[in-house]
């Protein structure tokens, strides 16, 4: 399974511009990926452990193993191809 998380904060403005993007990946994706949102400042230390430094921060992972990484965020054609890359 596909798992797409989305390191954000409340504060963090780019992470509000981040969901419409997150919306076209749901709307591409469908049922092949699930989306899901973690909040740093409530989870500070998973946010650490992960060496997450900057907000937001997309990790897709496979089965629990991550595979992508993307700090900040893109268009949604550029992170639709980049997860595409990710997963062939």
């Amino acid at each position: 399974m596909l798992t797409l998380t989305d390191y954000y904060a409340d504060w963090c403005e780019p992470c509000k511009w981040l969901e419409p993007i997150l919306e076209e990946l749901k709307k591409h994706f469908g049922d092949r990926i699930i989306i899901q949102k973690v909040n740093i400042d409530e989870n500070a230390a998973d946010a650490a452990a992960l060496h997450i430094l900057s907000v937001p921060t997309l990790i897709l992972r496979r089965d629990g193993k991550e595979i992508w990484r993307k700090r900040g965020f893109d268009i949604a054609p550029k992170m639709i191809n980049e997860i595409e890359s990710s997963l062939s």
